[in-house]
């Protein structure tokens, strides 16, 4: 190989590999954020069996699954019954009676221009691990799917779901 050509070539490859782990999707994969409060979902979804909708009120008739407030907390932790000594549950509480909301960071998140609808495929009976993965495993929560374009439209294909664009994009 000419080295002229190597020497033109590496840069462009190396390039166009820096932009494709910049721009893919799929690089949120693993993406796992600190929170405010070490909160487990182990514990809760999976030691403790309380189903996803228990916390995540909107998920069956909002496009969105909302974040739980402290007062649904509060149902369990208000009284000091459960995990009252735990400083987080004391952190939580004063953030509680403060009314102030607790600062999640989100983890699973779509672009601006992608309108994805939870109550649509809740009611439908898709399964909140087919996207977010076994979350009643998971201490610390991850985004463990692409949430790509190309997941979406092969769990569609899978499931011979609507395939337009327009249900998406907006």
């Amino acid at each position: 190989m000419n080295i002229k050509i190597l020497k033109i070539s590496v840069p462009i490859v190396a390039v166009a590999a820096l932009a494709y782990l910049i721009f893919s999707p799929s690089r949120y994969v693993g993406y796992s954020p600190d929170q405010p409060i070490p909160f487990n979902h182990k514990i809760h979804a999976g030691d403790n069996k309380i189903d996803c909708k228990y916390c995540h009120t909107g998920v069956e008739n909002s496009a969105h699954a909302t974040v739980p407030p402290s007062s649904t907390c509060m149902n369990c932790h208000g009284a000091g019954n459960v995990a009252g000594n735990q400083e987080h549950v004391k952190w939580l509480k004063a953030q509680y009676e403060s009314n102030t909301p607790v600062s999640w960071v989100k983890v699973h998140d779509q672009p601006d221009f992608v309108y994805f609808n939870h109550s649509r495929h809740v009611q439908r009976g898709v399964d909140c691990s087919t996207c977010h993965g076994n979350m009643a495993e998971m201490v610390k929560v991850k985004q463990s799917k692409s949430l790509n374009m190309g997941f979406c439209v092969d769990c569609h294909r899978e499931n011979n779901a609507p395939n337009d664009c327009s249900t998406c994009h907006r």
